[in-house]
């Protein structure tokens, strides 16, 4: 509980004193990790100008102290989190909800990232792993101008037209299930979508992406299914 006395302009400094804290230890940890040879994504060189991150949104229920809003209401609190796919490092991300009002994710993380190019060099290229719920094909497609990108699974009622397939080397062991590779277009804005069979189940996935042709399809699916295992992390953190 914070101190009566405790002015909001101290509560503010004192948040963004942590939030300084908190990107200065998770920047020191990455570059601790990567000397000692920590790189899950090394065996992939075509992803080697990219910070990846698995993102989720993550609610727990509300403690019993929560305070009520209006209505007498309290929701699951909780936020965003990416998984460093390159470093295993988990980080908080944004905030979503303190539990007294409810809120949608998906404009969070828009703005979250908005705000975060105002001070970014877009010579460094970030790509998020996320489920469907991400997809804006307008808004990631403006993205792509600050080297922000995205990989997620193509909603089943999507609409979009098919415009052209994309060559791939299926001889490439990371292609493997993959059976196709296209270009589509929805409202005027072109993506990227991978057509993966899983070997194992048979199992028919289709990915979106917009990240360039040049990055083999197997490998966005890869990178799709390494999303899953920040709920693993979850799972281990709470």
């Amino acid at each position: 509980m914070i101190a009566d006395n405790v002015g909001k302009g101290d509560l503010c400094d004192r948040t963004s004193m942590l939030e300084a804290f908190e990107q200065q230890s998770y920047h020191l940890h990455s570059e601790t990790l990567l000397s000692q040879g920590i790189d899950y994504l090394k065996a992939f060189p075509e992803l080697d100008e990219y910070t990846i991150e698995a993102a989720d949104g993550h609610f727990i229920d509300h403690a019993c102290h929560t305070e009520k809003n209006s209505k007498g209401k309290v929701y699951a609190a909780g936020g965003i989190y990416a998984l460093n796919l390159r470093s295993g490092l988990l980080r908080f991300l944004c905030l979503v909800t303190n539990g007294t009002q409810r809120h949608q994710e998906i404009p969070v993380l828009r703005d979250h990232i908005e705000k975060q190019n105002k001070g970014n060099n877009s010579s460094q290229k970030h790509l998020y792993v996320y489920d469907k719920a991400v997809t804006d094909f307008v808004w990631w497609d403006r993205q792509k101008r600050h080297a922000n990108y995205m990989i997620s699974m193509l909603k089943e009622n999507s609409i979009a037209t098919l415009v052209e397939s994309i060559p791939f080397d299926s001889r490439h062991e990371i292609n493997t299930g993959v059976e196709a590779c296209s270009v589509y277009e929805n409202k005027g804005i072109k993506f990227n979508v991978v057509d993966y069979r899983d070997p194992e189940t048979g199992k028919l996935h289709r990915f979106v992406t917009t990240l360039p042709m040049t990055i083999n399809p197997g490998t966005i699916a890869m990178l799709y299914f390494k999303r899953w295992t920040i709920e693993k992390t979850f799972n281990n953190t709470r």
